[in-house]
């Protein structure tokens, strides 16, 4: 069942319903109409989400240019630090080489670990464009990813309580304190995408497109497996109340990307557990939280924690306190429960490494819907204040994370 308010349709007798065309129909071509038709629901649409895109554009930017002179300064190279740095080169040197065919030994070492969608979308941009810089295509397909994901974080928040929150939502999004990586050339912004429009889709009743749209995050990134359930968990529901073919589709479609791509690594490796054989060997296994309590213990207790490890603290704590607002507030679909939870326990549960787990959290929008709410009924000058400064200090945290955090993002 769709959730939300239904979309008007307008009436048969409205002018657009009943004006004939001045065409004769023997000389309409059959395309010609849906064509014209489907560019016209665009265009609305985009012009009903062009303030969400325009502020979303405007965060980033103003994150871009502090990022810019604070490179500038510091000597360092913009291009190199967006397009080829860290897991930039990994997706770039699986692109251009291919998945390793061995286990090993060694230690945070494995190209295995990293999912193929992003790489066979940059072998063939590089097959198109071969002239284009090292980086070109990742960076185009994150900067073009960050939009669309922008587009339907505003949709999901556009559906369920209008217009303002869906602005204020995609406006939060990208005041995230490590948004600077939806314009990097890292799988974030392709996966936010995937998983926006098909939690979109789920809400609108489109089972279908919901579980294409999940398989193809599965093969983004590894939490691929919390947009999969989302949508199966969902789609079953609705099956208990009325049988749909297409929400029993859905439902088996949706965590076929990811289990191909863990079924391929096993087949690859010659042994079923190979996929989290490699998580193993990048110290990724989930352990139910404890591993990131004796983290933090360490962190605040043992050492003097650096401030990015600080910044990534306070996201986690946020995390974990946004999705217990959701859940006791009410109002949120059950799918966006599913998808954020899950999100949630799988990046806190985990004992692996510590530093990127605020970004590993970035996809998970559903979890700012309370704080798109809580301005959405503010007054206008407050709401203005507060996302003013966050997306300042979104902007200073993304200078800082690149050219003074010395580890990845």
């Amino acid at each position: 069942m769709p959730y939300g308010p239904r979309t008007n349709v307008p009436p048969a007798s409205s002018p657009s319903a009943t004006a004939p065309s001045r065409v004769p129909a023997s000389r309409r071509s059959r395309g010609t109409a849906p064509r014209a038709a489907a560019h016209r629901r665009l265009a609305a649409a985009l012009r009903h989400a062009a303030p969400a895109l325009l502020a979303y554009g405007a965060v980033r930017a103003l994150g871009l240019l502090v990022l810019a002179v604070w490179a500038h300064r510091e000597h360092r190279e913009l291009w190199h630090l967006l397009a080829e740095s860290w897991d930039c080169d990994w997706y770039l040197r699986i692109a251009a080489h291919g998945y390793a065919d061995t286990l090993g030994r060694a230690y945070d070492r494995n190209n295995l670990a990293f999912f193929p969608l992003f790489p066979l979308l940059l072998r063939a941009g590089d097959a198109l464009v071969p002239w284009a810089p090292r980086g070109a295509v990742g960076l185009t397909v994150s900067l073009v990813s960050s939009f669309l994901a922008a587009w339907g974080i505003f949709k999901v928040g556009d559906r369920l309580h209008g217009r303002r929150v869906g602005v204020l939502l995609a406006t939060s999004w990208a005041c995230l304190p490590v948004a600077l990586v939806q314009w990097m050339g890292y799988t974030e912004s392709l996966f936010t995408a995937l998983a926006a429009w098909s939690l979109y889709a789920v809400l609108t009743g489109r089972w279908v497109w919901a579980g294409a749209l999940a398989a193809l995050a599965g093969l983004t990134r590894p939490t691929g497996v919390a947009i999969a359930a989302a949508v199966s968990v969902t789609a079953l529901l609705a099956l208990r109340r009325r049988f749909d073919a297409r929400a029993l589709a859905g439902a088996v479609i949706a965590p076929l990307g990811w289990l191909a791509y863990v079924s391929w690594v096993g087949a690859r490796l010659g042994r079923w557990d190979g996929y989290f054989a490699v998580q193993k060997l990048w110290h990724n296994e989930w352990d139910g939280g404890v591993g990131t309590l004796r983290w933090m213990k360490k962190l605040f207790l043992v050492e003097r924690p650096q401030l990015f490890l600080v910044l990534v603290t306070i996201v986690l704590i946020g995390a974990l306190v946004l999705y217990v607002l959701s859940l006791t507030g009410g109002g949120q679909p059950l799918p966006l429960l599913v998808f954020a939870g899950l999100m949630v326990a799988i990046v806190l549960g985990s004992r692996g490494v510590y530093f990127p787990r605020a970004r590993f959290l970035l996809p998970a929008f559903p979890l700012l819907l309370p704080v798109a709410l809580a301005l959405a009924r503010a007054r206008l000058r407050a709401a203005t204040a507060v996302l003013t400064a966050a997306a300042l200090a979104s902007a200073a945290f993304g200078g800082h994370m690149l050219l003074v955090w010395l580890g990845p993002p």
